[in-house]
């Protein structure tokens, strides 16, 4: 899944984008408020990461364009410790959840996995469908309660459908979900991840929609 990430400070910027891709994400950096607003309201994310200070336009007034524009991202919000305005202000214009700085990456990781899940609509951090069990906290999968080694693009990939479960998730969405904005992508990456998933895991639990996609249904149907 791709998360946005909005920090002009280039070092945190580059921190929160380690602690993002190590946590099975995507992440994607921009440091200017007008390139955040045009890009968080015509690319998909799973999540946006929007700090307030920005250059040329601020985070709350791109947060308030993003959802008078009908964006549902996700947003989640970073402020300056003590700024409880702004968290107000920001909540009240659509944040999702907030986080004061300084933080840890771990606090961090900890709200951007919360921001997700309910944006999925469940309360476990762990996801169960059929005999496999994903939990992104430790990025462990296991069937029937024995651990699985997947690479990070197969767990990526994994998770995201297991995010969408229940809906039929095209090749061009996992592709975006799965690749940064100016990674190449091969047409058939895709299915040959799905085709190793799918031996690894030795669960029918990934199906294919000829001409539409894939999908995960609860209950591993």
């Amino acid at each position: 899944m791709r998360i946005l990430i909005v920090e002009d400070e280039q070092r945190i910027a580059n921190d929160i984008a380690e602690a993002v891709s190590g946590g099975g994400y995507v992440p994607e950096i921009v440091g200017d408020g007008e390139d955040a607003w045009f890009q968080g309201g015509t690319e998909a994310y799973a999540a946006i990461i929007l700090d307030l200070g920005l250059p040329r336009l601020d985070g709350l007034t791109i947060l308030k364009r993003w959802r008078k524009e009908g964006v549902t991202t996700p947003v989640l919000v970073l402020t300056a410790r003590g700024a409880w305005d702004e968290r107000v202000d920001g909540i009240d214009a659509g944040a999702d959840e907030y986080l004061p700085k300084p933080f840890r990456m771990e606090e961090l990781m900890a709200r951007l996995r919360a921001v997700l899940r309910r944006a999925s609509g469940r309360a476990e951090p762990a996801v169960t469908v059929g005999a496999v069990n994903l939990d992104p906290r430790t990025r462990q999968v296991t069937v029937n309660g024995v651990p699985v080694s997947l690479t990070p693009l197969e767990f990526r990939l994994l998770n995201v459908l297991f995010h969408h479960r229940g809906r039929v998730v095209s090749q061009a969405e996992l592709s975006d979900n799965l690749y940064s904005h100016d990674s190449e992508r091969d047409s058939n990456a895709i299915e040959a991840l799905i085709g190793r998933l799918r031996r690894k895991l030795k669960a029918d639990v990934i199906e294919t929609r000829r001409g539409f996609g894939y999908i995960v249904v609860d209950g591993g149907a």
